[in-house]
């Protein structure tokens, strides 16, 4: 511990700032000013207390050394502290912009004060390294012939591959989309993380020898049964990908679509794909509309900032649950993660967010959705129950529903693998990851479910550590996490 009194001195919490509203509305990059002095990044880092019992690891699942690396951020050892940072996290770049940070909602600081800037600390650290010329590939030390396939190149994937390639297998990455990165890529907004970041990973993981081939949709292109021929292990990886959906009267009206048939395509065209009209506007779009968003979670947000960014004339978020407390709910207690009032940048850009409502129907008119018929709604014995007298009509163009996902795909590749699944729809595992198909394994959220990328990337690190036993006998690598701990969570 660095500095004893750090968090007694330097009391106050900085991260940095955000630009203004009206300017980051007109571009598509990461909402932050550039720059975040090191100096500033020091003295949050000398906050740390270095607690006898670091409930921080507790709420991290990667397991990250966060005390080691923060005292090493204090004393200026850059270098030792990306590697005590690497040790533990394959992509730190994609967890310290996108993890809503369960770390920094167990640090002992948090109990009295704001907690330490963890996240900051983290993607600096690697922000340093990558600037410094510190990230360079790691080879393996021998090869052992064994080839692997993973299936899906999310978090969860690319982490079982990385992990894989440096213990000396032979790993084939398959996604089906035209590039790597899975929801990182394809439903993760430009300015919540620029895809650079996931690019220039990707380069350091094709040196080191993994293999990806995109636009390969596994179980279509390639049958279960070659899949097996081919490779002595399989990594299934692909998600959860089925959305939730919400069948009441009007769906089948045009202007209604997931969330994710309408992220994708401003992403593509901040990569500069072809897939505009003569305006410019790719094929779902929010110019000019009245939109309203159904969820209110993280998926929600990201069509909130995409729709300002596009030009929609106004945007309504609807939530069926409560507006939660200001402050950490009593039912929440430290150091869980607490259920409370959060406003995320693109809530600061505008819109309208309403809650305990539920949709009843769609209207339209020509076949077109021109509006929702709404109530309110309010918990009675742990169900939603319609408060009487407060049905409204809403006017609407476009309509997102971003409601989550149920669960993985099933025709296809799980089908054709003939792999079982548990009581919520999700590729069962046994304690080593082991799917009811021999030599094939499950990672993130296909076997998990809907979660977070801190997950995903431990869940990856982790069956990577099983696939390698299978095959060799015995594994080096680090397991963070176990089925058995994600049913405690």
């Amino acid at each position: 511990m660095a500095d004893p009194q750090g968090f007694m001195k330097h009391t106050k919490r900085e991260l940095p700032i955000r630009r203004p509203v009206p300017l980051r509305l007109m571009d598509w990059k990461e909402v932050y000013e550039a720059g975040f002095e090191h100096e500033t990044l020091q003295r949050q880092a000398s906050r740390c207390m270095d607690c006898g019992i670091p409930f921080c690891h507790n709420g991290c699942p990667l397991g990250n050394l966060i005390p080691e690396w923060n005292d090493l951020v204090y004393r200026g050892q850059w270098r030792e502290g990306i590697d005590r940072l690497h040790a533990t996290n394959n992509f730190p770049e994609f967890t310290g912009r996108l993890c809503p940070a369960p770390c920094e909602s167990s640090c002992v600081l948090g109990i009295n004060q704001d907690p330490v800037t963890i996240k900051q600390v983290e993607v600096e650290l690697i922000e340093n390294a990558f600037d410094e010329g510190w990230v360079t590939p790691l080879y393996p030390t021998r090869l052992t012939g064994k080839k692997i396939a993973v299936v899906g190149s999310g978090p969860a994937g690319m982490a079982a591959a990385q992990q894989l390639t440096r213990a000396g297998h032979t790993v084939t990455v398959f996604e089906r989309a035209d590039r790597i990165g899975g929801l990182l890529r394809y439903g993760i907004p430009e300015f919540k993380m620029e895809k650079r970041f996931i690019d220039r990973r990707v380069a350091q993981m094709e040196a080191e020898g993994t293999i990806f081939k995109t636009g390969v949709n596994v179980g279509v292109d390639i049958t279960a049964e070659q899949l097996r021929e081919r490779f002595d292990s399989v990594v299934l990886s692909g998600g959860a990908t089925l959305a939730r959906d919400l069948p009441i009267p009007g769906r089948d009206l045009d202007g209604i679509h997931q969330a994710m048939e309408f992220l994708p395509w401003s992403n593509r065209v901040q990569l500069g794909d072809d897939v505009t009209d003569a305006d410019g506007l790719p094929p779902i779009h929010a110019k000019g509309k009245k939109v309203i968003i159904i969820g209110g979670g993280d998926t929600g947000a990201d069509c909130l900032g995409t729709s300002h960014r596009q030009g929609a004339e106004s945007v309504h978020q609807f939530e069926i649950m409560p507006r939660p407390p200001e402050e950490r709910a009593s039912s929440t207690p430290w150091p869980t993660y607490p259920l409370m009032y959060r406003v995320s940048s693109a809530h600061e850009e505008g819109g309208e967010r309403v809650f305990s409502v539920n949709t009843e129907r769609f209207v339209g008119v020509d076949g077109k959705v021109t509006g929702l018929e709404a109530h309110e709604v309010k918990m009675v014995n742990g169900r939603f129950e319609k408060v009487e007298g407060t049905d409204f009509t809403l006017e609407a163009d476009l309509v997102l529903l971003a409601m989550g996902f149920t669960g993985p795909e099933k025709p296809g590749l799980l089908e054709g693998l003939g792999v079982g699944y548990d009581q919520r729809g999700n590729v069962q595992r046994d304690k080593n990851w082991a799917t009811n198909i021999p030599g094939v394994f499950v990672a993130g959220d296909m076997g998990r479910g809907q979660s977070l990328i801190v997950w995903a990337i431990a869940e990856g690190r982790a069956a990577a550590a099983a696939v390698d036993k299978f095959l060799e006998g015995e594994t080096a690598l680090p397991a963070p996490i176990t089925p058995t701990m994600l049913a405690q969570r």
